[in-house]
């Protein structure tokens, strides 16, 4: 049927209503999509883009296949003279590159495949808000009871001139060669962690960031050792440096910058994006349903309900919630945005020990608080730093750039943070993130027997 518009406006033709749509099929999304339609709810969802979100096609999966070919080269390298001839070992990105596809080319289908065998209507295609309570896709207006805004994030503007000229994150993942020199914008994971894959690939690389510490929400002094074993791998790393422009040349890109006031130029073939994102939140036409927003994302309470909009929720990075923009996080604010929803509540997320790692070689990681956030908080603490580079699980491996630091409330013995920086400790971290949720001490976390020799046997001794 038609709706009821006046005449000389655009008539769309009107689906039949649902308790819930979602606008959004990455893992927040058909999360909730799922959760919902398994109690019998009519669920709609869509996505302009193939199913299966940032993580799953354009981020952490594919990313970390492709680490798996660096971290074979850097394994080698670090064994070098100590029985492992290398004897020309090099990465074939064509290859590596398929094997990732491998991967990443079934998501789509087989993600829609379990949305619909659970009941979900998917579509395709891009959605807009036309009212408090519907969205239009390609000329159909949807009418729902609940929104769920799961969008994701995107590039962050970019305004130099010349930034029409670099890649995103999404770019650098489907390249089916590497060019001799990238230079990569931004000091933060993407930054950091493609270029520790592009140079075991024999990629000449360069990271400029504007601040004076890169990868700002990470223990400064294993920040700090990262940045030397980074260099040490023959990555430059520019900062207090600003990018000012990008000129495309005969020869490939220069990139301009300004670092304390003098201005030099950079010579590329590629530059990549990796100065931050922002959520993904064009297109939906958010004023014509009243729904507030920022640039952290749709503005919702504690319990993921848009404050403006009470038939809207919005999960993951297209939220604005204490979360940090992790996969885990927008799962868990996935199920519970719908569990809201179905049982009418508010229960809030729990942000407790969220482990975050940077997947660089060896891999950066923290759970909990930073050292000077315990201190300006008044709290009486231990802070138990270890060079772990001399340990034999580091030995064992080659590898000279390794530490811990634990943050120990002094009153209780409990846990508050941990910060490790070595091969192997984005597992480790875990153990770690537990006996933070659970309020372990650190006299029951070493009573732990661990198998050894196992890079968990270290546990004990950095406690």
């Amino acid at each position: 049927m038609l709706s009821g518009h006046s005449a000389g406006r655009k008539e769309f033709h009107v689906n039949e209503d649902y308790d819930l749509f979602v606008i959004g099929a990455g893992m927040a999304g058909t999360t909730a999509a799922n959760k919902c339609a398994a109690q019998g709810w009519r669920v709609g969802i869509v996505d302009a883009l193939p199913y299966g979100g940032t993580c799953a096609l354009r981020g952490c999966d594919p990313k970390k296949i492709l680490r798996r070919g660096a971290e074979v080269i850097d394994a080698a390298r670090l064994m070098q003279d100590k029985g492992i001839a290398q004897n020309g070992l090099s990465i074939d990105w064509a290859a590596l590159m398929r094997h990732k596809r491998g991967f990443t080319d079934a998501v789509p289908q087989g993600m829609e495949d379990e949305l619909t065998g659970n009941g979900v209507m998917t579509f395709h295609g891009s959605a807009r808000f036309t009212g408090p309570n519907q969205l239009e896709i390609d000329g159909t207006e949807h009418r729902a009871k609940h929104f769920l805004i799961a969008t994701g994030a995107r590039p962050r503007p970019l305004s130099f001139p010349g930034h029409e000229h670099l890649i995103d994150s999404t770019d650098f993942l489907n390249l089916d060669a590497l060019p001799p020199r990238i230079v990569f914008i931004g000091g933060g994971f993407i930054s950091f962690e493609f270029a520790h894959i592009a140079s075991r690939a024999g990629v000449d690389c360069v990271i400029i960031d504007h601040g004076d510490r890169p990868l700002r929400e990470f223990d400064p002094d294993l920040v700090e050792l990262l940045i030397q074993r980074t260099e040490q791998t023959g990555i430059r790393v520019q900062l207090a440096t600003t990018t000012t422009r990008v000129t495309r040349t005969a020869t490939g890109l220069d990139v301009t910058v300004d670092q304390g006031g003098k201005t030099f130029t950079i010579g590329a073939d590629l530059v990549v994006h990796g100065a931050g994102r922002v959520a993904n939140l064009d297109g939906l036409n958010l004023d014509a349903a009243n729904i507030a927003s920022g640039p952290r994302g749709v503005t919702v309470a504690g319990h993921l309900q848009c404050t403006t909009n009470p038939a809207v929720y919005a999960a993951g990075d297209a939220a604005d919630t204490p979360g940090k923009p992790l996969t885990p996080v927008a799962v868990f604010e996935g199920k519970v945005a719908a569990s809201n929803m179905l049982k009418g509540t508010t229960t809030t997320p729990d942000y407790t020990a969220v482990p975050t790692t940077v997947f660089t070689i060896p891999e950066l990681n923290r759970v909990g608080i930073l050292e000077h956030e315990a201190g300006n908080s008044g709290l009486d603490i231990d802070v138990r730093h270890n060079d772990t580079s001399g340990w034999y699980s580091n030995y064992r491996v080659g590898e000279t750039t390794a530490s811990a630091k634990i943050i120990i409330d002094k009153a209780t013995d409990r846990i508050l943070g941990a910060h490790l920086l070595g091969p192997g400790y984005g597992e480790l971290i875990n153990i770690f993130g537990l006996a933070i949720k659970l309020g372990l001490t650190s006299r029951q976390l070493k009573s732990m027997t661990a198998t050894y020799p196992s890079i968990g046997a270290d546990l004990g001794s950095m406690l």
